[in-house]
Order: C-alpha cells, then sequence, then structure tokens
C-alpha cells in the first residue's frame, strides 16, 4: 500500500546516500539501515513491540562508531585493524557513550520525534481503514431473504435507482426496497458516518503538521545533517570520545595483559 511504498522508496533513498557519498560506510551500515526500516514498517502495520524512538537512537549507535574511526578519524580504523576484536571492542564502547557523547547534535532526537509524531498517526490510520474494511466484507457478505434478493435485482434495474432522475421513478421502490431489506444495517448508519469522521481527521493529522510523507522522505536529509555536524565537530568530539571512553573501559585496560593493546594506543591517538 501507500505506506509501504514510502517506507521503501525512503530505505533506498537512505541507501543511495551512503553509497554515492559515505560507499566507505556502506557494506558496515547496511545491515542497521534494514533493521531501522524493518522497525519502522513493523511499527506502521502493528505487528509487534516497536519503539520508533529507539529503533532511530538504535540506528544512531551503529552510526557514531562508524563516522568516528573512517570519517572523523580515518586513521584511527587501520591503527587498530577493522576486524580485529580491539576495534570490536573499541566499537562497543562507541556505541555506549553515543548518547553522552552527542556526535551527531540535535538530529537524532528531531529524526526520532518526527517520526514517532507521523508513525503513530499513520499506524492509527492503517489500522482504522483495516477495521473498515471489515465492516464492509461483513455487510457485503450479509444473507437476505429470496424476497429481499428479488427486490434488489430488481431495483437494479429501476432508472431512477440508479441516479437517472430524468427518467420517470419507480414510484417510492428504492426507498421500500431499502426500509424492507436492509433495516438492520442502517442501524450502522450513525456510526458509520462518526468513522468516516475520524479517517477524516487522521487523514489531515498526516498529510499536516505530523506529515508522514514529509518524516519519512526527510530520513535521507537528518542522517547527512548528523554526519556532517559530526565532521564539522570533531576536534571537540574526538577529545571529549577520549575522556568518555577512557572511563567506560577503565577495568579492561587494568588488565596488564592488555595495557599495550592496540585499544589502548587507539585511545591515547585519540587525544
Amino acid at each position: 500500500d501507500t505506506f509501504q511504498s514510502l517506507i521503501t522508496f525512503s530505505h533506498n533513498h537512505l541507501t543511495s546516500l551512503f553509497e554515492t557519498t559515505y560507499s566507505s560506510l556502506m557494506s558496515s551500515i547496511s545491515p542497521h539501515i534494514v533493521c531501522l526500516f524493518t522497525d519502522l514498517s513493523r511499527f506502521l502495520q502493528g505487528t509487534g513491540n516497536v519503539s520508533v524512538e529507539a529503533a532511530v537512537h538504535c540506528f544512531f549507535d551503529s552510526l557514531f562508531p562508524l563516522v568516528h574511526t573512517r570519517i572523523v578519524n580515518p586513521g584511527l580504523a587501520g591503527s587498530i585493524g577493522e576486524d580485529s576484536s580491539d576495534a570490536n571492542q573499541l566499537g562497543d564502547c562507541l556505541r555506549m557513550t553515543r548518547q553522552d557523547v552527542n556526535p551527531f547534535g540535535p538530529h537524532p532526537k528531531a529524526m526520532a520525534d518526527a517520526l514517532a509524531s507521523a508513525l503513530r498517526a499513520g499506524r492509527v490510520l492503517s489500522l482504522a481503514l483495516g477495521v473498515g474494511l471489515e465492516v464492509m466484507n461483513i455487510t457485503d457478505t450479509a444473507e437476505l431473504s429470496k424476497e429481499c434478493s428479488r427486490a434488489l435485482v430488481r431495483m437494479h434495474y429501476c432508472s431512477h435507482c440508479r441516479g437517472l432522475t430524468l427518467i420517470r421513478a419507480c414510484s417510492g421502490y428504492c426507498l421500500n426496497v431499502m426500509r424492507g431489506c436492509l433495516a438492520s444495517l442502517s442501524e450502522l448508519h450513525n456510526p458509520w458516518r462518526q468513522y468516516v469522521n475520524v479517517l477524516q481527521d487522521l487523514t489531515h493529522i498526516i498529510t499536516g503538521a505530523h506529515n508522514l510523507e514529509l518524516a519519512l522522505l526527510g530520513i535521507r536529509g537528518q542522517v547527512e545533517e548528523a554526519i556532517l555536524y559530526a565532521q564539522l565537530h570533531g576536534p571537540r568530539l574526538t577529545a571529549t570520545v577520549g575522556v568518555s571512553i577512557i572511563v567506560s573501559v577503565y577495568f579492561y585496560l587494568a588488565d596488564p595483559k592488555l595495557s599495550n593493546s592496540n585499544v589502548h594506543k587507539a585511545i591515547l591517538w585519540s587525544f
């Protein structure tokens, strides 16, 4: 449907950013992009216990080690070996400290807030449409007596019942058939009108202040701005990360067997 098409387009839109601008990150960030949009899709469909805010922050937690070691400090990844256990240790430390270090400025929170508001409205609308479809399917298969079935067939061929008002009407026939055969279904009229009004309100919400399309298409821009923010504040970020990691892995580095490890050297280098 439309919502899932937007999810897919936004997924491809973000992927193209890394393919064209940050190709050195592409192979490593790709699984996290998939994870992000899988969670957003599940939330929109109402399946599983998914938090939009948690999904967004998890993505930025995974992005931070890549940006820090390959863009802000491009020599750092090579100094410890990208696929080594030391690199994994450093990556874990960076992920755990991302929200404290705040390397991406206001962009992760802005993206999380915009998506959460828009996707909640979209989720409610999607679920409401599903309920409406079920109601229509039930009423469409409502059992009618043979007399009513015949009357409805005759009504179908009455020109006036089909909206051809310039042709002489079958006097009162349409109304009588509707009253006689569909009286039980007429009780749905008021609840159905209320339901339609709710759908209209939800539609206004997701096309207004909480625009779902703009929120999803804005993911690429928010991620790009976040990376640029980290680059712009590189020196401060490097110093902050160095202090944060020293505290986080104090006991790890206290082990004499690891005192000369590449992680230790990389952290000292980061100052």
